[in-house]
Formats: structure tokens, C-alpha cells, sequence
């Protein structure tokens, strides 16, 4: 059917996004989302993909993110977009490790091409566009604030929130008791980003056991390369374990199923894009492991393109795609609560 989309022109930008007030995980603080904005045009359409690097994750800067997703551009003008499987190996063969500049191309390709058919990005994946439910994330805060935090979370009609711990065992224990005094019928999670020792997270879990305090999932507890360490904290632990840091590629999640290593894989578009993520949910369905979504300090580009994931794989059971509520303003204007409305053509996200 000579169904050819040539892509007319790419273009990189840098996006930086204020947020509302400081973020602060066990890897560190962040003041400002330093993003890229990633945009492939043909003759009838244009398509939007955002990366947000993160050194201490992602390895990359924003300044080496932009010069990658700039390098990339040669590899894609001029080419036909259906071919964008072929595409996107390509550019990750030529950049590897470059995560976040990677998802930022690859998402403004599939945008495009499914722009141009006038098609949600969800259905690319197997389902139509659908309301997606969000958690909200507690940042490493006093206990007085994160209580503060709960209060409100709950007011804007949060039933779900995630806490991020890491620090000291005592700390953070004292932070996740002050978020359940606050909203003591939300599902509370806890994320260490890597921030513990497999003998921390035992005691953890155990501190929380005593004081009544029902937890449903402890994700990436111990440093990424520690998946015996992540296998020996879920063995001793009641808590469900997710893998997040540890968990970057299709051959990462087979590793963590081999060694039973995780009840739950969380996957992020800004580790492994699109097309990826959907190889890692099939690997984690094939192995009864359960499916997290997360994200990271995006705007409702990155948001809802992995919102559109979620809807059309449709089996996720863990969502916290909140990074644009985190920021003071949105690339469109955003509702701060937890539905996520979603459309198309593509992910549906215009920046104004």
C-alpha cells in the first residue's frame, strides 16, 4: 500500500520546568525538572516526545541528553515513519545508555506516526484511550510536612501515596507513621530508591508491623546491581518488593524473574521507552510478576504518553504518574487530582 510517511524535519529543545516546591529523594534534591523536547514532523503531522534526565538515575545530563537526541536527528530525516520499529532500534543501537534523550525520540516518532492516522497511542498497544488513576508522591520530608502534605493529598481526592524513604530506618519509619495518622484509609507504598541495605529493609518492614501500619509495596529497597540483595529483603519481608532501579531493559526484568527477585517490576518509559516497556510488561505477565508504571519529573507529555501505555496494555496494578502535579506549571493547563484523561490522535499532548 505505498504508505510512505517521510519525516520532513526533527527538532531538540531544551524544556525546564519549575517545580512547585523541592523534591527530595535518597539519591538527592531536585529545584527545577531539566527536560528535552523532542518534535518529528511530516507533511501532515507533528508529534511531542519528552525525556527527563537525572544523573543519579539515568546517568545522563540534560546538556548530553539535547546532544544526543541532536546526533539522533541524522539517523531520522528522511525516513519512512512506518518503519518506526527499525527506526527506534536503530537509534538505540547508535546511543546506548542514553535513556532519557532515547525516550524522548522514540516517543515524538510513535506520536507522529500516530498522528498521522488520526489514532490514540494507546491503541498501538492493544486498547482504547481510558481514565488512568494515580498515586501521589510524599517527597523525603520532616514528618510534621509530609503529615501536612497527606492532609492535602487526601483533600484533592488521593486515595493511594507513595512515600519515598531511603534515609535512616528510624526517619523514615517516622515519616510513613506521620502520612498514616494523616490518611489512614490510603493505600500507602514506600519507595527507598535504592537508599537501604537488605538488613535495613527487614527492620523496616518489622517497625511498621508493630505499629499496625499495612504497607503494599516497598520498591527498589537496596542498590540496583544488589538484585540477591533485592531477592534476600522480598524472601524475609511480607511487604510486596518492586524493582525499579534495577530494572532498565527486557534482559534486566528476565533477570529479576530468574532469580525471584521482585513481586512487582516497575517500568518507566524514561529507562526504557516505549516499545521496550511493552517487551518488559509481556516478560513480567508471562511470569505472574505484577506491573508498576512510574515516572519522572515530566510534564503531561511523558505523563500521558505512559498513561496511554497503561491503557493499552491494561494490566498494571500499580500507577504513580504524578511528576507533572510536582511541577508549578504545566506544558498544557493540568486538574491536580488523580484522573488522568486521556486522548488522542497520538497522546494527545500539544504543548502551548
Amino acid at each position: 500500500m505505498g504508505n510512505r510517511t517521510t519525516i520532513q524535519n526533527v527538532s531538540v529543545s531544551p524544556l525546564d520546568l519549575p517545580l512547585r516546591e523541592p523534591f527530595e529523594i535518597s539519591l538527592g534534591t531536585q529545584h527545577h525538572a531539566n527536560n528535552l523536547l523532542v518534535t518529528v514532523e511530516t507533511e501532515n503531522a507533528t508529534g511531542y516526545g519528552e525525556g527527563s534526565p537525572l544523573t543519579p538515575v539515568t546517568g545522563e545530563t540534560q546538556e548530553a541528553a539535547l546532544a544526543t537526541a541532536r546526533a539522533a536527528v541524522e539517523l531520522l530525516e528522511g525516513k519512512n515513519l512506518a518503519d518506526y520499529r527499525e527506526l527506534i532500534s536503530e537509534v538505540r543501537a547508535t546511543f546506548p545508555g542514553m535513556v532519557s534523550a532515547l525516550f524522548a525520540v522514540e516517543t515524538a516518532i510513535l506520536d507522529a506516526y500516530c498522528r498521522e492516522r488520526e489514532m490514540p497511542l494507546s491503541e498501538l498497544f492493544g486498547g482504547s484511550p481510558r481514565q488512568v488513576t494515580t498515586d501521589l508522591t510524599i517527597s523525603i520530608l520532616p514528618p510534621e510536612e509530609a503529615n501536612d502534605h497527606a492532609v492535602r493529598a487526601v483533600e484533592a481526592g488521593f486515595d493511594s501515596l507513595k512515600i519515598k524513604t531511603g534515609t535512616t530506618v528510624e526517619r523514615d519509619v517516622a515519616r510513613v507513621e506521620a502520612v498514616h495518622d494523616a490518611a489512614p484509609d490510603a493505600e500507602l507504598a514506600v519507595d527507598a530508591n535504592q537508599g537501604w541495605t537488605p538488613k535495613e529493609t527487614i527492620l523496616f518492614a518489622e517497625e511498621l508491623e508493630s505499629r499496625g501500619i499495612d504497607c503494599s509495596l516497598v520498591e527498589q529497597p537496596v542498590p540496583a546491581d544488589d538484585v540477591n540483595g533485592l531477592a534476600r529483603a522480598r524472601d524475609a519481608i511480607s511487604i510486596p518488593v518492586a524493582a525499579d532501579e534495577a530494572v532498565f531493559t527486557p534482559e534486566d526484568a528476565i533477570r529479576v524473574v530468574r532469580e525471584d527477585a521482585a513481586d512487582v517490576i516497575n517500568v518507566k518509559l524514561g529507562k526504557s521507552g516505549l516499545l521496550a516497556a511493552a517487551d518488559i510488561a509481556s516478560i513480567a505477565e508471562a511470569a505472574n510478576v505484577e506491573l508498576m508504571v512510574g515516572c519522572m519529573l515530566e510534564s503531561a507529555i511523558g505523563i500521558h504518553t505512559s498513561a496511554h501505555l497503561v491503557a493499552g496494555i491494561g494490566s498494571f496494578s500499580h500507577v504513580d504518574l504524578d511528576g507533572n502535579l510536582l511541577l508549578a506549571e504545566d506544558v498544557i493547563s493540568t486538574e491536580r487530582g488523580p484522573e488522568i484523561s486521556i486522548g488522542g490522535p497520538g497522546h494527545g499532548i500539544t504543548p502551548e
